[in-house]
């Protein structure tokens, strides 16, 4: 399992792996892969800047990246706004509600309440970009396509190579064009923002796309099996980026810790079949393919409102989520995760889910030199 970006970004697979966790992200580096952090959870520069302190102390000296959510054009945010104003009492009134009906608890009073991602800001994610510069990462994608051009530029003199998800060939010549190095090509399979075209179909129209670009392709959604890592890159691509797979690893650490170890958030995955997602705007105002529960029930519901646009719907539910996620029920949790999560099935050290992903494309590979050979 060996590619140009293997020696590009000194991994020893090119398997790219997106999550919320430092701890996944820097045991992925530690196996071979590149891992990528997600950095919309910090509000706060500060946070980020301990993180990836942390980063650089426990990769081993294995590279690793940043991913951020910073749209291409830049919104007037207005210091004087106050974005919490913005958010309809109705809508409030329905989120309230809905954890009555559900029983969810409330917080200990001692606990401070989530007053939403703001990573989702235009400002924040800059200052995201500008932490991480100051810290030895090899790559920074974003997860909302191509950054401004100014960030790019920023990025590039800094020497580091910048990644975009694409849901179409379009949006892939487009990023392309505006200076991004690598495209994302994330099928509908995919958790959190996702479009329309599947995996299948949508890979290697992306890689015909971009072939005399000399940009590389990573293939994203529905990837959990070595199996499905040499098909996307029998189909073209030149790695794989993954996130849903890694959200059950043991090194997984958010979320409130259950009797059993594990958090409700993977008691609930554990537990899901493969048609078990929807993809509704209910999460953060965009697409998002999320774990279906009773919460996502409850905002199909007749009467439910229309979610708000981002980055307010985010604010609207984010104590929710907090309070969803700490709580002892599996069955009310919001989490993105992609159709993949049908196949995890169990609890397991990240080194063992690269390890098997090395064996099961190693299998295929050989399976189908047996039958070229034949």
């Amino acid at each position: 399992m060996k590619t140009e970006l293997c020696e590009r970004f000194g991994i020893e697979y090119p398997i790219f792996v997106f999550t919320p966790s430092e701890k996944v992200a820097a045991a992925v580096s530690r196996a071979g892969g590149l891992g990528m952090l997600g950095c919309v959870r910090f509000n706060d520069a500060d946070d980020l800047e301990s993180v990836l302190q942390w980063m650089d102390e426990n990769t081993d000296g294995k590279p690793y990246g940043v991913d951020i959510v910073m749209p291409a054009k830049v919104p007037t945010e207005g210091t004087s706004v106050d974005i919490n104003k913005l958010i309809p009492q109705s809508h409030r009134d329905f989120v309230d509600k809905t954890l009555a009906d559900l029983g969810v608890p409330p917080l200990p009073v001692d606990e401070a309440k989530s007053e939403g991602v703001l990573g989702w800001l235009h400002s924040v994610a800059r200052s995201h970009v500008e932490v991480a510069l100051k810290h030895p990462i090899k790559l920074i994608a974003n997860a909302l396509g191509s950054p401004p051009k100014d960030v790019i530029d920023r990025v590039h003199e800094a020497g580091v190579p910048i990644a975009a998800l694409a849901g179409s060939a379009t949006h892939a010549r487009r990023h392309v064009d505006n200076g991004v190095d690598i495209v994302v090509a994330q099928g509908h399979e995919a958790g959190g923002h996702t479009g329309e075209i599947g995996s299948m179909v949508l890979w290697p129209e992306v890689c015909d796309e971009l072939r005399a670009s000399g940009a590389a392709v990573l293939a994203a959604g529905g990837i959990g099996t070595g199996r499905q890592v040499a098909a996307a890159l029998a189909l073209g691509a030149q790695g794989v980026w993954m996130g849903s797979a890694f959200l059950t690893a043991a090194e997984y650490d958010l979320g409130v810790r259950l009797e059993s170890g594990r958090s409700v958030i993977q008691e609930a995955m554990l537990a899901a079949t493969s048609s078990d997602t929807v993809r509704r705007r209910i999460y953060t105002g965009k697409p998002a393919r999320l774990l279906k529960s009773r919460w996502t029930e409850a905002w199909d519901a007749e009467g439910a409102p229309e979610p708000l646009p981002m980055p307010l719907q985010n604010i609207l539910v984010s104590e929710a989520h907090q309070r969803m996620s700490e709580s002892s029920d599996p069955t009310t949790v919001a989490m993105p995760v992609g159709q993949i999560v049908g196949r995890m099935n169990e609890i397991r050290p990240v080194a063992d889910i690269i390890a098997e992903l090395v064996s099961g494309f190693d299998e295929a590979t050989k399976r189908l030199d047996g039958i070229r050979e034949g």
